[in-house]
């Protein structure tokens, strides 16, 4: 029955994943965790288990041309070794703070996608620039999240999603949709060091993560295809609804 709960655990996060840009790792977490995993089995296998379905998931937003690879790569470059550290960091570390700061910043991020909406309704969109006529403090922020996505990603063993959408949207002025699309295809990518560290520190049960992989990859692809035809203001609300909906409740049940 356990095996079994991480089954639907992966068709969950698979689904949202999807739909909200994020590899799922960091929800995978504290439900694997409620149906009885250890702490760093719960923390770390999900890790991997996602990597399909987020590519499934990208390469839908990238047909729809959502993805500014500006942004991918220079997250990319930058958020590898920030991984790397934050991966090595988590022996000093117990489980339990890691599951906490998770569902505190899931709770965090969906309060303000609630009641903080960037996106304006039909016809009310503000043009972006091009990505040659960025300012410098724009790339100086990117590289910001990258560093700290990569750091807090590396620590709570996921991809980074949850935090990379928000902080794309929020201090990036990205439309929601293109935060969705860019999170998951640097997210597949980050995903891969933190894998190798925690891998090699024994923190991963590949049963658990190969469960995860088969129920996520046909429902990631679900999610992209229902997001890429919602409305942005619509599918904002519906994001910090459903991210404050998950944080309170794994908060109250870690």
């Amino acid at each position: 029955m356990q095996h079994l709960g991480a089954f639907v655990v992966g068709i969950v996060v698979g689904f949202l994943g999807g739909l909200f840009g994020k590899g799922g790792s960091a929800i995978a977490t504290p439900l694997l965790s409620l149906i009885g995993y250890p702490g760093f089995v719960a923390v770390a296998s999900p890790l991997p288990a996602t990597i399909p379905g987020t590519l499934v998931a990208s390469g839908e937003y990238w047909e729809s041309h959502l993805l500014d690879w500006q942004i991918v790569w220079w997250s990319v470059a930058v958020g590898i070794p920030a991984t790397i550290l934050g991966s090595l960091l988590t022996k000093f570390t117990g489980a339990r703070p890691l599951l906490i700061v998770t569902a505190i910043l899931v709770l965090g991020f969906g309060i303000s996608f609630l009641f903080f909406p960037r996106e304006k309704r039909p016809g009310e969109s503000s043009p972006q620039p091009l990505a040659g006529n960025r300012p410098a403090y724009w790339r100086l922020r990117l590289v910001l999240i990258a560093t700290a996505v990569g750091i807090i990603s590396g620590l709570l063993a996921n991809a980074g999603g949850f935090l990379l959408a928000p902080a794309y949207s929020r201090f990036l002025k990205q439309p929601i949709k293109k935060s969705f699309a860019c999170s998951l295809a640097v997210s597949a990518v980050l995903a891969l060091p933190g894998t190798v560290v925690h891998a090699y520190l024994g923190h991963i049960s590949w049963t658990v993560t190969g469960l995860v992989a088969l129920g996520s990859v046909p429902f990631s692809y679900l999610g992209a295809r229902i997001a890429i035809r919602t409305k942005p203001s619509r599918l904002e609300r519906l994001y910090g609804l459903v991210l404050t909906a998950l944080g309170a409740f794994f908060l109250f049940h870690i």
